[in-house]
């Protein structure tokens, strides 16, 4: 044991080391309170976390958790950083993403941005965002060689980066100044559309910044098509790491060197609330690529630009304020895991165009945590951790697995146009979906504590997002649908479809389950009605009749439960209940179903709203 200086802070330097042996013991203990008899590593691994990409995450991680020496900020593999200095010169560079196709109104927004914050320009150009002949609209009034832009144009990103380059030689800007990257990203568009894209002119424009504009980028491997079809994070890193691979091939056929070639990919991804994840993320993504670059005979190219998008697929459409709260922690796994710029996309990206007011929080929640929290002073604060430094290792030995199984198919393309990709995209999202369902994943505001009586948040119509290749998911998207069922019933009746609940005995005795019960129908628009609260089979079948409700749900306790459950169900029934629903588990005669924290909430409001009539 190290003996501290006697300077009056020893604080547990006089206590003895506790052991591993010690700590798992402890756990034996609680473990068995709560009815698991288990002893040592079996304790331990009874509150494991299995996660994604077969990934287990553990309750305690030591040094014996070991991982590849993560080296040096700046130095290959690049895990801790892709600069020496990392972000603490100036921080992560602040963009943020325009897509109104009004070039005018565009320009009103680009202009107030980089007044307030903003350092750089992500413009969706084309379809599903600025026209090409509106980009100078658009940029009227930016200074070109201050702000670097970066372009979206999917298939039509030759014209717009030539477009782009015209307006730098118009204004005078000088090569040397530009500053950004051209957006070209043939893979991801058919990764999006299912359209092919000629890759020539790709390599024609990375000839060209390689040859005359040193600061812009001519292509971008953007992992989020990959992400928003429901990919683990482990999927999303193997299919960036296919797409750069591919571009490098094109590139070095066309006569770059691998250096060359390298210097003109900048990398997108997705960040999201998990923040661990998030950081071990952008990290894996660094190994990985310098491993490509080191197997490529070029190590010093390894060196990954990264731009990092909070997550579209965890926004939310109702309650779209706790989208903030989202943002701000995935803004800071992506800061804390080393992204070279963020993009924090506003709270209400989900509805339509953002406001002004979702632009600012959204451009805002990263100057805090620059400015404020001064979170970019610190070079890779998350290095020496031993749960981010494993979860670093094992999410990048599972992306290269995934890596592998695409190169096997013939490179991304082939494995795209296989179906391949989409089908392992599916299945992971098919076993996402079934802990979306079992609110074993809860969504703030959707499925836990929706509040039926929120107005609804409304933006103007955003422009059609280019469709056609994998499918764009959301959390969101059950419960939402179910929403939107009891919203057009309400609109149609005048009321929202009813539950009664049969809340039995004392407060202490029914406010654990009728709180349950509550949240749970409320997260399919089933409004719940239990007041008054009932003493016995009577009182629940006289206040069922004036809730005006169809369907009925008992609320208490066990013990009453075998005390009064099967009468009071018997009692609704004769009151005119459709269905009875009991808040937990057991066999009662008389009750219909069972709700409890885990069941199929998804499939219970599905069921519960066709036995009341709204229409689908």
């Amino acid at each position: 044991m190290t003996v501290l200086p006697d300077d009056g802070l020893s604080l547990a330097a006089e206590f003895p080391d506790a052991t591993h042996e010690q700590w798992q013991r402890l756990v034996e203990g609680v473990l068995r309170k709560s009815g698991k008899d288990v002893s040592g590593a079996a304790a331990e691994e009874a509150l494991s976390t299995p996660v994604e990409d077969g990934l287990t995450t553990r309750p305690l991680y030591t040094a014996r958790d070991s991982a590849p020496d993560a080296g040096y900020p700046g130095f290959a593999p690049f895990v801790r950083g892709s600069r020496a200095e990392g972000n603490a010169a100036d921080g992560w560079g602040v963009r943020q993403r325009h897509a109104d196709p009004d070039p005018a109104a565009a320009n009103a927004a680009v202009l107030a941005d980089l007044e307030n914050g903003v350092t750089s320009l992500w413009l969706a150009v084309g379809r599903g965002g600025v026209p090409v002949s509106g980009l100078a609209r658009a940029l009227d009034g930016v200074y070109l060689d201050l702000a670097p832009v970066v372009l979206d144009a999917g298939a039509e990103f030759e014209a717009a980066a030539q477009e782009l380059l015209h307006l730098y030689a118009e204004r005078g800007v000088p090569a040397e100044a530009a500053r950004g990257n051209l957006g070209a990203d043939p893979l991801g568009h058919e990764a999006r559309t299912g359209e092919a894209v000629d890759a020539a002119p790709a390599v024609a424009l990375a000839r060209l910044c390689g040859e005359r504009y040193p600061g812009l980028r001519a292509l971008t491997v953007d992992a989020l098509p990959y992400h928003e079809a429901g990919g683990s994070a482990a999927q999303e890193l193997g299919a960036s790491l296919a797409t750069g691979v591919a571009y490098v091939r094109e590139l070095t056929s066309a006569g770059l060197s691998v250096e060359e070639a390298c210097a003109q990919l900048e990398f997108r991804y997705a960040a999201t609330a998990d923040q661990f994840l998030t950081i071990a993320k952008l990290r894996a993504a660094r190994r990985l690529w310098a491993r490509v670059a080191e197997a490529s005979g070029a190590p010093a190219a390894g060196a990954q630009r990264q731009h990092a998008v909070t997550s579209p697929v965890m926004m939310t459409r109702r309650d779209p304020w706790v989208n903030m709260l989202r943002t701000t922690v995935a803004c800071l796994g992506a800061g804390v895991g080393g992204a070279d710029a963020v993009t924090v996309l506003p709270f209400d990206h989900s509805l339509g165009l953002p406001d002004g007011f979702a632009r600012r929080i959204a451009r805002n929640t990263s100057t805090i945590l620059l400015e404020e929290s001064h979170l970019a002073r610190v070079i890779d604060p998350a290095g020496g951790s031993w749960y981010v430094e494993r979860l670093t290792t094992e999410l990048a030995e599972s992306a290269w697995e995934f890596f592998r199984t695409i190169e096997r198919a013939g490179g991304l393309a082939a494995a795209l146009r296989s179906g391949l990709v989409g089908d392992e995209l599916a299945a992971t999202w098919a076993e996402r979906s079934k802990k979306l369902a079992r609110r074993r994943e809860p969504v703030t505001g959707v499925s836990e504590f929706p509040h039926l009586a929120e107005r609804p948040v409304e933006r103007a119509a955003a422009p059609a997002v280019p469709s056609g290749g994998l499918p764009r998911v959301r959390r969101d998207e059950a419960y939402e649908g179910l929403r939107a069922r009891s919203d057009a019933h309400l609109t149609g009746t005048g009321a929202r479809p009813r539950v009664f609940l049969a809340a039995l005995g004392p407060a202490a005795a029914h406010t654990g389950r009728a709180t349950f019960a509550a949240n749970l129908f409320q997260a399919g628009g089933i409004e719940p009605v239990h007041d008054p609260v009932s003493v016995d089979a009577t009182t629940a079948a006289q206040a069922f009749a004036a809730s005006g409700a169809a369907v009925a749900c008992v609320c208490s306790s066990d013990a009453l439960y075998e005390e009064q459950a099967e009468a009071v169900a018997k009692a609704l029934k004769a009151a005119g209940a459709k269905h009875v629903f009991l808040a937990g588990r057991g066999a009662y005669a008389g009750v219909d179903e069972y709700v409890f924290a885990g069941c199929d909430a998804v499939a219970v409001l599905t069921s519960a709203l066709d036995r009341l009539g709204v229409a689908s």
